[in-house]
């Protein structure tokens, strides 16, 4: 097999990896019952997702004889920003007191600590 063989194969596996966490993300989105379980799922699938997408896209550049510099702003784009944006998303819905259908931590409610 040749490197550009191994290189098309280890692309199409990237992509494959990058489709199902997107997948994932975006049932995730779909299926979780309220705001802050939905913004879990795309934030952590769908930052993966992309990066398997752009991980395959610098290796099959790597083929080509270019460096993927762009490949490698926008991975970095994308792993700083979507955290970021989670976190000012989560902490807007905790100031409008958006309710959550998770049941409460047992330490985080008084009457169950001092039960204990």
């Amino acid at each position: 097999m040749t490197l550009s063989i191994l290189a098309e194969w280890l692309a199409a596996a990237l992509l494959l990896t990058g489709a199902f966490f997107s997948l994932v993300g975006a049932i995730g989105l779909v299926r979780l019952p309220d705001f802050f379980m939905r913004l879990h799922a795309p934030t952590k699938a769908s930052t993966l997702g992309v990066g398997g997408v752009l991980l395959a896209s610098m290796v099959l550049a790597a083929t080509q004889g270019r460096m993927g510099f762009a490949e490698l702003l926008i991975t970095l784009f994308v792993f700083v920003t979507a955290p970021v944006s989670a976190n000012l998303m989560a902490q807007a819905a905790l100031h409008l007191r958006v309710a959550s259908k998770a049941p409460a931590p047992d330490d985080a409610v008084p009457e169950r600590r001092a039960a204990d």
